[in-house]
């Protein structure tokens, strides 16, 4: 899926009344960290909101559902606690990450 424009939320959105409690980047292809291009996952109880403001990402589910979501900036992705994902570079990007809980 290509998306750009908005908000994505294909496996949820933000809990209501969540709160950003941290904000990590700006990012860009020689410094986003190695553990984002890997596979990991957020831990229980805690949501990321992707907000990328310049090029394209392709953001990679882990789990068994699998898929790509293709990320054109201007735009933002939710991702819930406990998916397995990962980042994909794919040309210049700016890339910055707000980790939420309820």
């Amino acid at each position: 899926m290509t998306t750009g424009g908005g908000p994505i939320a294909s496996r949820g959105g933000l809990p209501p009344g969540s709160v950003a409690y941290r904000t990590i980047g700006p990012f860009d292809g020689h410094t986003l960290p190695a553990g984002l291009r890997a596979e990991h996952r957020l831990k229980e109880g805690t949501w990321g909101l992707l907000e990328l403001s310049a090029g394209s990402l392709r953001f990679v589910w882990d789990d068994e559902k699998g898929g790509v979501d293709k990320l054109v900036a201007p735009t933002t992705l939710v991702v819930p606690p406990q998916i397995p994902h990962h980042v994909e570079s794919d040309g210049p990007f700016t890339l910055t990450i707000a980790f939420h809980r309820a």
